[in-house]
């Protein structure tokens, strides 16, 4: 006890004798001023010493931090890389470190005008690439690239109207970037050495060429995304200035001029006289509405349906379709794979030859209509549905001139418009009402919201208050299209019209790490709501029973042209056969021969994938990968709705074999798919 104590005290004289020796040196050079001169000279000599040996290190910390901020995001993707894709992602570092590095250097000039330009462009350059690919990444859990920016060329208000919905986590993801290239410029300054050599002067020349550079060469941005995220995004913004200047960089996929053929006229086949309604609705997952009534008879306690209680409540007798799935998550793919049956991996030359349901209609005397609250001008949609021959058109603009280019007119104006012109339409008839304000960035009213607490944020911490706030855009929505139907129901022809409903996609809200929609195919974004809500007398017994059959049964997208060619009576007509034939699905009014093999992808002829993502799926079972994944991931989505057990490819039976011939392999390992690689280099005539 006695001997620890003796070493407490001499270990605590040992500590205390450091502060005596600084202040006796500090008393020491009080009474000497030459010496306490002499002493700062020496450690300015030491530390410009040190600054001549290893201040230019100071230049390899952007890369440091770049590099460490990509670990942090996106670790477990980096240490699977392999091969040319670790080569890739090196030369993406030399990449990034000689644009900082020139960048820093011209920056920490003593002198000169061109220093303030270089500090500007290094800390603009920084804030924008760093911070606005982690908040892209927040949102898409994938860095914005050149697909993406190319995906928005056409959707130049869509940036100001994100700006105006998440303005404040925007913020918060490009200020500390802001911060730190200030920090690290002020500190530059003070540490790297400059002398007036040919090669220092060459470094500050070189720095505009590194930025020029940097918009240019190219990078690995698809598949795994093998390179640092400021390359990617400087990648990325490169391709969409060349896009807008008319330079030709990689071709974007969107809806071109339909070129159908001469239908020749056909008589529907003899049974019960009927007019057909399309309610189509967009982004609208399953579990945010009710297809089966949850009012009225058979159906459970009132209230049980609080997403969609007004369309429940306008529709009590519905046949409801609980397993349907879209072949897709992105809306123009979904229109064509709806209107036309084919597959979505259907070239862009059949994707665009195809008829569609209006050609059968006009085909066989039938009036038309589509009506849609959708923005025409969002990349160029009013190609495709600017010759459909229909009596009756409107889109967003018609409904209202400043209407927004994502969210559309207002619901309610497109309601409104229906029921104004729908008593003009010829019977029998054909009609879509397609509706909008689902769409991100969501209308809502705020006094009738009743999901809360609602966010627009879409920080990851506020995920659930901003699936609230869709969730009121839905809520909302409901009220527009419950007041459309009972309008119909309402007008001598509407006990002769059947109603078919459905979303074109779904919504994701980061189950699987996505936000949003056209990411997957995983089922919060392709599950969605089907039913058809038919009066008495409209359908056969036979007819009712199949559809009653198929409530549990997976049915798909392209099961619904067969089904409204079948209510229209054409579907065995002769003269329709061979385009009858180019259809996968079946007609729901018709018994189910059996699963079928249906292709799932957004990457298609009609529109290009921002990131890639395909699968098939048989029955229950689905096969699916992203843009990183190398391997299949197989899942039984009746079993695992919430696709959080992967079977591996095995469990699928043939799908992966099937899948290898469609696509080439899972979506990490090709960078074209098969099903467009020979299309690629094919005249666009639109």
């Amino acid at each position: 006890m006695l001997r620890s104590k003796v070493l407490n005290v001499s270990q605590a004289v040992d500590a205390n004798a450091p502060s005596r020796r600084s202040r006796d040196l500090a008393r020491d050079l009080a009474r000497d001023p030459a010496a306490a001169r002499a002493a700062a000279y020496s450690r300015l000599r030491a530390f410009a010493r040190a600054r001549r040996r290893y201040g230019r290190l100071f230049l390899s910390v952007p890369l440091l931090l770049v590099v460490l901020a990509d670990v942090h995001i996106r670790g477990d993707r980096l240490l699977a890389l392999s091969g040319k894709h670790v080569a890739s992602y090196l030369g993406a570092m030399v990449e990034s470190a000689a644009l900082w590095g020139l960048l820093l250097f011209a920056a920490s000039s003593r002198r000169g005008a061109c220093r303030w330009l270089s500090a500007l462009l290094f800390v603009v350059l920084a804030t924008l690439s760093l911070g606005g690919q982690l908040y892209f990444h927040r949102q898409y859990a994938t860095y914005l690239n050149l697909d993406a920016t190319l995906f928005g060329t056409s959707l130049s208000a869509s940036l100001f109207g994100q700006l105006r919905a998440d303005g404040e986590h925007f913020l918060r993801a490009v200020l500390p970037p802001l911060a730190l290239a200030i920090a690290l410029v002020w500190l530059a300054r003070r540490i790297v050495p400059h002398r007036r050599t040919a090669w220092a002067r060459a470094a500050r020349l070189a720095a505009p060429a590194a930025v020029a550079a940097a918009f240019l060469l190219p990078c690995s941005y698809r598949t795994v995304q093998a390179s640092t995220p400021d390359v990617i995004y400087f990648h990325a913004i490169g391709g969409l200035l060349k896009e807008l200047a008319g330079v030709q960089t990689t071709a974007q996929v969107r809806p071109g001029l339909r070129t159908p053929p001469a239908l020749p006229a056909v008589t529907p086949r003899p049974g019960p006289r009927r007019n057909v309604l399309f309610i189509l609705t967009e982004s609208v997952r399953a579990d945010a509405t009710c297809s089966a009534p949850a009012t009225g008879e058979g159906g459970a306690a009132r209230g049980a349906c609080p997403g969609t209680p007004r369309i429940d409540a306008a529709t009590p007798r519905r046949l409801p379709l609980a397993q349907m799935r879209s072949n897709a998550s992105t809306t123009a793919i979904g229109l064509a794979v709806l209107w036309s049956g084919l597959q979505p991996i259907a070239t862009r030359e059949e994707l665009h030859s195809a008829p569609l349901i209006f050609d059968y209609a006009h085909a066989a005397g039938f009036d038309s209509a589509y009506w849609t609250s959708h923005h025409m001008m969002f990349a160029n949609s009013r190609l495709y549905v600017q010759d459909l021959p229909v009596s009756h058109q409107c889109g967003a603009t018609e409904l209202d001139p400043l209407a927004d280019i994502d969210l559309g007119a207002d619901d309610r104006l497109l309601s409104a418009h229906v029921r104004a012109e729908l008593p003009s339409l010829r019977e029998p008839f054909v009609a879509v009402a397609h509706f909008g304000n689902t769409h991100v960035p969501y209308l809502v009213d705020p006094a009738d919201a009743p999901f809360q607490p609602a966010l627009e944020s879409k920080a990851p911490d506020d995920n659930e208050a901003y699936r609230n706030f869709y969730r009121n855009a839905v809520y909302r929505q409901d009220a527009a299209i419950a007041e459309l139907i009972r309008f119909v129901r309402g007008l001598p022809a509407g006990e002769r019209t059947v109603i078919v409903f459905t979303s074109d996609h779904g919504e994701a809200f980061r189950e699987h790490g996505q936000l949003g929609h056209t990411g997957s195919i995983l089922e919060e974004e392709i599950r969605v709501p089907g039913w058809i809500d038919a009066p008495p007398g409209t359908l056969t017994p036979e007819e009712e029973r199949a559809i009653r059959a198929a409530r549990d049964e997976p049915v798909f997208h392209t099961d619904v042209a067969p089904t409204l060619l079948d209510l229209m009576g054409l579907w065995e007509e002769p003269a329709l056969a061979r385009h009858r034939a180019a259809m996968v699905g079946h007609s729901l009014l018709r018994p189910s021969p059996g699963p079928a093999a249906l292709a799932l992808t957004n990457c298609t002829g009609i529109w290009g994938c921002a990131f890639k993502n395909w699968g098939m799926m048989r029955g229950t079972m689905k096969l699916e990968s992203r843009a990183w994944d190398t391997t299949w991931h197989c899942y039984d989505v009746l079993a695992d709705p919430g696709e959080q057990h992967d079977l591996g490819p095995a469990a699928c039976g043939d799908l992966p074999r099937l899948a290898d011939a469609v696509y080439g392999g899972p979506a990490g390992s090709v960078d074209v798919p098969v099903h467009l690689r020979a299309g690629a280099a094919g005249p666009r005539r639109d």
